[in-house]
């Protein structure tokens, strides 16, 4: 084994290349031209990795624009090393019409990529291909002395005094690779089965029907779910959407002009959720004129001084009213200088007294009473997380009548810039993921408000969810969904508060959402065997490491010197795969971080008495 110094990354999807990127940005200044063995660890391809390998249907989009999807730092991200352009999504796709990049993709993916404008929602084909030529640049921007090995398989531990090299243990080989440091950037994790998905899939093997856990979709057993039968699906967001678009189109049914034609190989899909509406559309227009000056009440004093606080963080008592102190400032700000005319009090008067009043306070609630006149046009956050809450309808159909008619205003309002107050809301929502993810774990609720509010689908896929609808391909079934296994009748039976009295009975449940990034449930054995060796683990079942560079944090609070860790199964989580140019993106600044504390770790390894013990 060669005694060179030894980095090993053990994920090779965007956060892999996203640290590698930033070595390569970094090296120059603190690592030079000493030899370095880099070894990316990953069954997959690097650059996508699993979630964005190439070999996925067409069928399955990015939930995001071209335009709003950047691999690279640009002056709005907060670094110690350099900024390293480099383009965002739809302008490497005018780079490759021009001929400036070859990208490696196959003829068809070639063709997606030839006619993606800035406002497509790309393929998850194509992002797999801007992802893999990002991952080259970034390789081939490695100093001289930097040697790539690429190992195509599945790390399952990483072993190691702190003050010596580590051992990763491959699947595949005998013998474990030697690193002087390791960075974990494993991404979605696959998890065993909790108690009640246990209890409901040994329900199912009993009686002979179809339970499919949590999972991503496109791994998923759909050919089980048959055609023309009913089947429950729990789980209203970017999953289901993804379900819905392979079990339709995927077997061969056409949207046109608005009207689904079915190929007769369709299930009946019965969703509900704890909301029991999906996530809001994406927003479909661009932004003009000032923008609201963030962060203001949710910035970094605010988290420092919570990061003092005595005791730990309660997110309802101490966090929330911070973020709704942050939202509405973003909402009221774009209403007085956008829409004026929906206002009735003069905006530097207005922007004073809401500074000063508290949250949530009587004061506060008539101040807005008094500057906006239209219920409407106030901020209201509570109804938006919880549209149904109370609502309650004499029967299914009429239900479908009142969710089709939710959809298609959802819809409206999030294409008319006459109401651009919620893409003020939205740029608020990424202000402030981006300062509470110091924070550390918060609990997960944060981090579904703000997908279900902010990271939602494009409004094509929700016309489509209309479509189904009225061809009867898709049944909804309310909020506060609860299923139930019938022993006497073995069969799934779901109910919701929505519709008072109504049961639906299937002989298959799909659970539309991914995994919990937990290590309490993690399917990973080498995430496993860090829990077990004594990593620190939060309450929510997330990996700590320290907010600074990463490093992965013992039960003391202590951080491993050789060790990193980033991604969702982290509490340095973010609020999405990828980040939108100019939005300073706390992903980038993570990896920058992470990329320095690596190389000066080992240029020091070559100085003695320069490593700290």
């Amino acid at each position: 084994m060669s005694a060179r110094p030894s980095l090993v990354v053990i994920g090779g999807g965007p956060r892999g290349t996203g640290v590698i990127e930033r070595i390569a940005a970094n090296a120059g200044e603190l690592y030079g031209d000493t030899p370095l063995d880099l070894h990316v660890v990953d069954p997959h391809p690097p650059g996508g990795g699993r979630i964005w390998r190439p070999d996925q249907s067409p069928l399955l989009w990015m939930n995001s624009m071209a335009e709003d999807v950047t691999m690279f730092t640009d002056e709005t991200v907060e670094l110690a090393g350099p900024v390293v352009a480099g383009p965002a999504l739809d302008a490497w796709a005018d780079d490759v019409r021009a001929g400036r990049v070859t990208p490696d993709a196959d003829p068809a993916v070639l063709a997606e990529i030839h006619g993606l404008t800035g406002s497509d929602f790309p393929t998850r084909r194509l992002q797999s291909a801007y992802l893999r030529w990002t991952y080259e640049r970034a390789r081939a921007a490695l100093p001289p002395g930097v040697t790539v090995h690429e190992h195509r398989t599945t790390a399952l531990a990483v072993t190691g005094p702190r003050g010596g090299r580590q051992r990763v243990r491959l699947q595949d080989r005998p013998e474990p690779l030697l690193a002087d440091l390791v960075v974990l950037t494993i991404g979605h994790l696959d998890a065993e089965e909790e108690p009640e998905q246990a209890g409901l899939g040994d329900f199912a093997r009993r009686h002979g029907l179809v339970h499919l856990p949590p999972d991503f979709t496109a791994d998923s057993d759909l050919g089980a779910l048959r055609p023309g039968e009913p089947v429950i699906v729990r789980g209203f967001g970017l999953a289901f959407v993804d379900l819905m678009v392979l079990l339709t189109e995927g077997r061969g049914g056409r949207h046109e002009d608005g009207v689904y034609l079915p190929s007769g190989r369709e299930p009946v899909l019965y969703v509900g959720s704890r909301r029991g509406v999906p996530y809001h559309a994406k927003i479909g227009y661009a932004w003009t004129g000032e923008r609201p000056p963030l962060p203001r009440h949710l910035g970094p004093d605010w988290t420092e001084a919570a990061l003092r606080s005595a005791g730990p963080l309660d997110f309802r008592r101490d966090v929330w009213p911070a973020v709704v102190k942050e939202l509405g400032h973003a909402h009221y700000h774009r209403l007085f200088t956008a829409h004026p005319e929906r206002t009735a009090l003069a905006h530097e008067v207005f922007a004073g007294k809401y500074a000063a009043a508290d949250p949530g306070s009587p004061e506060l609630a008539a101040l807005v009473a008094e500057a906006v006149p239209d219920p409407a046009d106030r901020l209201d956050l509570d109804a938006l997380d919880r549209p149904l809450d109370g609502v309650r309808h004499p029967s299914p159909d009429a239900l479908q009548d009142a969710l089709r008619a939710y959809i298609t205003d959802d819809l409206a309002r999030r294409h008319d810039p006459g109401h651009s107050e919620d893409l003020a809301v939205f740029l608020g929502l990424l202000s402030a993921y981006a300062q509470l993810v110091r924070l550390g774990d918060i609990g997960g609720w944060w981090h579904g408000f703000f997908s279900y509010l902010a990271s939602g689908p494009p409004g094509p896929r929700l016309h489509q969810l209309l479509a189904l609808s009225r061809a009867g391909v898709v049944r909804f079934l309310g909020a506060d969904l609860t299923v139930e296994a019938d022993e006497e009748r073995g069969l799934f039976r779901a109910r919701s508060a929505t519709v008072p009295g109504a049961v639906t009975e299937a002989r298959a449940l799909v659970e539309a959402r991914l995994p919990d990034p937990s290590l309490r449930h993690t399917a990973s054995p080498l995430l496993r065997a860090l829990r077990d060796e004594g990593a620190a683990v939060t309450g929510s079942g997330l990996l700590s490491v320290d907010p600074a560079d990463s490093r992965v944090l013992d039960r003391t609070g202590r951080p491993h010197p050789r060790r990193f860790a980033l991604g969702p199964f982290t509490t340095a989580r973010n609020s999405g795969a990828f980040t939108r140019p100019r939005t300073g993106g706390p992903a980038f600044r993570q990896n920058d971080a992470a990329a320095r504390a690596a190389l000066a770790f080992l240029r020091d390894l070559s100085c003695p008495g320069r490593l700290p013990s």
